[in-house]
């Protein structure tokens, strides 16, 4: 993927610049990466509108999914909350109650869409209840029926703030989509390759995002930079961070937040953060480190030859806009990823099912075969 992420044949930029948003100059709206992943064609505003309009039919999340969410105590982690809150909807099931009555094949992608569709409209609540229970004494925040999807996930989080609305808007649209090969996208697709419903697929890609080499990326970059700033300050030389740079590999760790497994130059999605930031917070300190590290971290890292890309990627630059804006839990973060990547995924599984894509059956290696590449693979 050298020429980057690109949804539907559009790169980001494209899609910035082609898909309607909330207002005149911007950020795109989640809802038309929606239409643009499910009909592969660019919306037009009215489009959008509607997909707004009936996420927001569909958002009525049953009383029993907050009961199971309860029974965890506030100290569980926000995405076991969330996947156990996702399980509680599985009994809304329009797919399980159709293949019960017998619903021939070609029809599967149906009951699927409307699944796929109540659970995007309903998970904004849930992370929003999970929020509000393990982080702010349960105070709730009511939906507004007046605002698009993104907009009212942000409000019913507790922020108020317009531009914190229009980070949420890049940040759930950046993030729907990448592909079928990470780990989210590609469990959704093999657990729903069994003809589990969307709800039973959805869980079990969260349970593989929230893996700390997948979603909580975002958190270890904070962490890194926070760890950063505690040792050298926060006015800090690009020489000092260079200098810490070659502390953190010379550890044996990795500079979290650079390199990506399939792309081979820097992430479209950095990008869209840098210029958010840009525009909204250039003199914000975090901002202005996490852009010195963009300049300083890549020639380091091609010292050693080793790296095929020494580039940042989306998860350089999240978790230091959320930090911004207030939402400073880090934990949360990859619930806020699994809003967003629902887009994707689950327009991906309604394609699966339209398509009537086999059940997935990966290949069988040999204990030999394994021993033989570690051995290849520590020789190297």
């Amino acid at each position: 993927m050298a020429s980057g992420i690109r949804f539907r044949g559009f790169s980001l930029p494209e899609c910035q610049a082609k898909l309607p948003a909330a207002k005149e100059g911007g950020e795109p709206l989640p809802e038309g990466f929606l239409w643009l992943l499910l009909t592969g064609e660019v919306p037009t505003k009215e489009q959008v509108d509607t997909v707004t309009a009936d996420l927001r039919s569909r958002s009525k999340v049953p009383g029993h999914v907050f009961d199971v969410i309860n029974a965890f105590p506030v100290t569980a982690h926000p995405m076991t909350q969330l996947t156990a809150g996702v399980m509680a909807l599985q009994t809304e099931s329009e797919f399980a109650k159709a293949y019960e009555t017998g619903i021939h094949k070609t029809k599967y992608w149906e009951p699927i869409y409307e699944d796929a569709m109540n659970l995007i409209a309903r998970l904004p609540e849930v992370a929003a209840f999970i929020y509000s229970r393990t982080y702010k004494g349960g105070v709730l925040h009511e939906a507004d029926p007046n605002v698009d999807y993104a907009a009212n996930f942000a409000q019913m989080l507790g922020f108020q703030d317009e531009l914190m609305h229009e980070l949420m808007r890049l940040y759930i649209s950046i993030h729907s989509d990448h592909e079928g090969g990470n780990v989210s996208a590609h469990t959704v697709h093999l657990v729903g390759s069994a003809l589990s419903d969307p709800y039973l697929s959805f869980a079990a890609g969260m349970n593989g995002l929230a893996g700390p080499l997948h979603g909580l990326a975002n958190q270890e970059v904070l962490r890194w930079l926070q760890e950063l700033v505690a040792q050298v300050g926060s006015d800090v030389s690009r020489k000092q961070l260079s200098e810490y740079v070659y502390k953190t590999l010379k550890s044996g760790k990795v500079v979290p937040g650079f390199g990506h497994a399939v792309l081979r130059n820097t992430d479209p999605r950095y990008m869209c953060q840098r210029e958010f930031a840009l525009k909204h917070l250039p003199n914000d300190p975090m901002f202005k480190m996490v852009s010195d590290l963009f300049e300083v971290v890549p020639p380091i890292l091609l010292e050693g030859g080793k790296v095929k890309n020494p580039y940042p990627n989306v998860d350089a630059h999240s978790g230091v806009l959320l930090q911004y804006f207030g939402l400073t839990e880090q934990n949360f973060y990859t619930v806020l990823f699994g809003v967003a990547r629902a887009l994707g995924v689950l327009s991906q599984l309604i394609w699966d099912r339209a398509l009537g894509l086999p059940i997935e059956r990966p290949k069988s290696m040999t204990f030999e075969y394994i021993e033989n590449y570690c051995e290849s693979k520590f020789a190297a």
